[in-house]
């Protein structure tokens, strides 16, 4: 699969390396260093380009940028009509402490106001980072952790969930995209417990239905 990854930051950088080593097309863009988007296209074995070029033909996108840059990120890619977007952003204020966005709207709800022609899912924003490696490194064990999925275009959430069974995690159908409400928030008690208490930084979930 194609996948352009917008932001290289660590979501995108560890995504598009395990993607690459998946045996996936990846163009990583987006960066205020030039040299950083060549370090990781060259660790991945892919290539790394502007938005605009990244963008053109991606099966799938991934859109990994700090909240603040989520305008200047849109105005380069363009419309991204039709094609599949994975968001992982979550709508935060500059030191990254506060929603700027939540209850009655959220982030992901907001990205589809903005680029309505995308295909838009959700998913990721509810892990932190460090624990990609680790769950990458144990995808033949099971049960696998949960990785929330959330969206109103069922082909763009298949496409979603391929991505993440690389990964490792088993997708987790959450409904529809206003479901981004509540899993926002959400992802800030997963980065309390991953960064605010003891135990390591390489948190995972799972949720499970008694019967």
């Amino acid at each position: 699969m194609k996948i352009a990854i917008l932001g290289s930051g660590l979501m995108g950088a560890k995504l598009g390396r395990l993607w690459a080593a998946c045996g996936h097309d990846v163009t990583f863009a987006y960066s205020r260093s030039t040299a950083k988007l060549e370090r990781l296209a060259s660790e991945a074995g892919g290539a790394h380009a502007s938005v605009s070029e990244a963008v053109v033909g991606a099966e799938a996108i991934l859109l990994s940028v700090h909240w603040s840059r989520i305008d200047d990120v849109l105005d380069q890619a363009g419309d991204m009509s039709g094609q599949v977007v994975l968001n992982c952003c979550v709508p935060l204020n500059e030191s990254n402490t506060e929603l700027v966005l939540g209850t009655t709207t959220s982030g992901a709800e907001e990205l589809a106001r903005l680029r309505p022609e995308a295909r838009w899912v959700a998913c990721f924003n509810t892990s932190p980072s460090e624990a990609f490696d680790p769950v990458f490194a144990r995808k033949d064990r099971e049960p696998r952790p949960h990785l929330m999925v959330y969206g109103d275009d069922d082909g763009a959430k298949q496409v979603a969930g391929t991505l993440i069974a690389d990964i490792g995690y088993a997708p987790l159908e959450c409904g529809p995209l206003r479901t981004a409400r509540f899993a926002e928030p959400f992802a800030m008690v997963t980065a309390e417990l991953a960064y605010g208490q003891p135990g390591g930084t390489a948190l995972t979930y799972r949720f499970d239905k008694l019967r």
